[in-house]
């Protein structure tokens, strides 16, 4: 049983780093979810109040972060509203149309085409909020990678 625990514990850890650049995947869940599986496996006592309150938190972070980071590159390189809608939906349909680079041509993409239908930006300006949703979500990769590997750390750190 011991094995299984680990094993769950550890594919729910890679399903959240995955998550990271897959946004159907809520990543940050399934790292949350990974320390659930460790308590019900082995034992909730080792885990601390702390631990629990410190990466809840973690958790509002990412969550926030994600937002923010996107609206933030799209706002950056001077697009809408229309752009970062349009963003967000070729982040989520992007890796279904063009597996792997859809995640990158997704979000370009739809802010571009957002831009131009509902702003009637220029191409030029169009294409500025595009960029910007890139850089956006290239951003929010890393910045919530590195809390992720920061929550899976402080958990092998209690354990």
């Amino acid at each position: 049983m011991e094995i299984i625990g680990w094993v769950l514990v550890l594919l729910f850890f890679a399903i959240g780093f995955i998550g990271l650049v897959y946004p159907i995947i809520p990543a940050v869940l399934f790292i949350f979810g990974g320390f659930l599986i460790y308590g019900l496996f082995f034992d909730f006592s080792e885990l601390p109040w702390w631990f629990w309150l410190i990466q809840s938190l973690f958790v509002i972070l990412l969550f926030g972060a994600d937002m923010l980071a996107n609206a933030f590159g799209v706002k950056k390189f001077g697009g809408s509203k229309a752009g970062l809608w349009g963003s967000t939906l070729g982040l989520l349909i992007g890796p279904f149309v063009i597996p792997i680079a859809g995640i990158l041509i997704g979000p370009f993409l739809g802010a571009i085409l957002a831009e131009l239908a509902v702003n009637r930006s220029t191409p030029k300006q169009a294409v500025k909020s595009g960029v910007g949703s890139v850089v956006g979500f290239i951003t929010s990769v890393f910045t919530k990678g590195i809390i992720q590997m920061v929550m899976v750390a402080l958990f092998f750190f209690v354990i």
